[in-house]
């Protein structure tokens, strides 16, 4: 508890000093961690080489990784924002591209099953999904130190994001759905066979979680892929993918849901491959021997 209330009194004076001030002081500690953490950088390497082979050069290996701790202390940074900024201020960072395939489909009354990942500023984008098209409901995975988990909840929560532990998940989506209302789920974590379907990723088959596809299916709402970029850590872009309609919760049905999901991921991370979040195992449940190496 000592801690967390250190961390509120550095909190408090963060948020006083100009933004640039800011930005500045999580970035420069976004450095720090890159240089002390040498084991974390060579997951970040072969995840890297199991997912593109020989195709990027080493430079561009090089700014993926030192990029993978400055987007995470943006994230960071975006949460403790979150915590005090208004509708407005984020309705100025961002721009929605597809907008009207959402719009159309709530304005039937029908709820939709958000996928994203951790990718670009995914706080930024929870929070301007939340507050600026329909509210959601999302899941969390608690802190070690459960007392910071109440700063993590105000932080999402401000902005009409509805949130649940996740062990409670399904019932947690559920209720939402059933209410016709709008859940956003994360579709990037490592899977296995009892939670997921096998689909191919980046050329390998591996477990992803099949929990927006058994949804909709049951529900009848679609499946609609969400993801951020930004040129300039100003601007942010929120595209909307194609919707996925699922016709029941069969296992063809599940699993060709399931890798269009896993399609859409993999084309926006080829497109911006330095913004996803290349620092865990994704791959360890089918090929942990990739983590042994070197």
């Amino acid at each position: 508890m000592i801690l967390f209330r250190l961390f509120l009194v550095l909190d408090a004076i963060l948020m006083k000093l100009p933004y640039r001030w800011r930005k500045g002081i999580f970035t420069s500690l976004a450095s720090i961690a890159h240089y002390l953490a040498p084991k974390r950088n060579r997951i970040i390497q072969q995840n890297l080489a199991f997912a593109f082979g020989d195709t990027l050069s080493m430079d561009e290996k090089a700014e993926i990784e030192r990029y993978c701790y400055r987007n995470l202390a943006l994230n960071l940074l975006q949460t403790m924002e979150n915590r005090r900024n208004t509708t407005e201020e984020i309705a100025r960072q961002v721009h929605f591209e597809n907008r009207e395939k959402v719009d159309e489909i709530l304005s039937q009354g029908r709820g939709i099953i958000f996928v994203s990942a951790h990718f670009g500023n995914w706080e930024l984008g929870g929070a301007a999904l939340s507050s600026l098209i329909t509210p959601i409901a999302s899941i969390y995975k608690g802190f070690s130190r459960s007392e910071f988990d109440p700063y993590l909840l105000e932080a999402r929560t401000r902005h009409r994001m509805v949130l649940a532990e996740k062990s409670g998940a399904l019932k947690h989506m559920a209720k939402a759905l059933k209410n016709n209302g709008s859940v956003l789920i994360m579709i990037d974590q490592a899977s296995n066979q009892k939670y997921g379907v096998s689909a191919d990723f980046f050329s390998h088959s591996a477990y992803h979680s099949s929990t927006a596809a058994q949804l909709a299916g049951k529900f009848h709402f679609p499946i609609v892929g969400v993801y951020i970029t930004s040129e300039d850590e100003k601007n942010y872009t929120i595209a909307f993918e194609d919707p996925i309609e699922v016709e029941g919760v069969s296992a063809e049905a599940v699993i060709e849901a399931t890798q269009k999901q896993v399609h859409a991921l993999e084309r926006r991370i080829k497109e911006h491959p330095k913004l996803w979040f290349w620092c865990h195992k994704r791959w360890k449940g089918e090929y942990k021997e990739i983590y042994t190496a070197g």
